[in-house]
């Protein structure tokens, strides 16, 4: 039962997330799955919590790399005309 549980949990968890979150989604849900089989044998409930944080994870880190091209490619401030 276990094991049609989590493979559904996966099976809806890969088809709702795009090629750019699922990178996150799945390195978290791996390390959740290791770290809740070694606390108590939860390796399914550590695999849904390390989705969630390792697609927040991904989300934030996309956000500051465009926020690092966008101001490399803003042009700097004109300087005033001398008087």
């Amino acid at each position: 039962m276990r094991i049609v549980l989590a493979a559904a949990c996966a099976v809806g968890l890969l088809a709702s997330a795009t090629s750019a979150q699922a990178i996150g989604c799945l390195s978290g849900a791996a390390a959740g799955a290791v770290a809740g089989h070694y606390a108590h044998h939860h390796a399914v409930l550590g695999a849904i919590a390390g989705c969630a944080a390792g697609h927040h994870a991904h989300k934030v880190m996309e956000e500051r790399k465009q926020e690092q091209m966008n101001q490399q490619a803003a042009p700097p401030p004109a300087a005033p005309p001398p008087q």
